[in-house]
């Protein structure tokens, strides 16, 4: 009688059976995770240097002109066509508008 004796294969390094999946959360983070943390901070650059005179989008759509900035991160803003003032919060501010005056 003889006895075969089975080897087993070695076992696989721990660290390349999680390869695929640090590589994966990798790709996600220069993908997804840094363009929205870089944005984050262009919006809150942007919040940050405001300045009566400045024509602004809000999130709603509105379309206006900061009047004032006040200390409670409030504007006041002024939308055509009949100049009504609006009162709303900083951070509803979703953008500058470039608005050139045309001759």
């Amino acid at each position: 009688m003889s006895f075969f004796l089975l080897q087993s294969s070695p076992a696989a390094n721990p660290l390349l059976q999680f390869l695929p999946i640090i590589v994966i959360f990798g790709i996600f983070y220069f993908l997804l995770f840094m363009p929205m943390q870089r944005q984050k901070k262009q919006q809150a650059k942007m919040l940050a240097e405001l300045k009566a005179g400045d024509h602004v989008l809000t999130n709603g759509g509105v379309v206006g002109s900061i009047v004032a900035l006040n200390d409670d991160d409030t504007i006041i803003i002024r939308v055509k066509p009949d100049g009504v003032k609006l009162q709303m919060a900083r951070g509803a501010v979703s953008s500058l508008l470039n608005l050139e005056k045309k001759s």
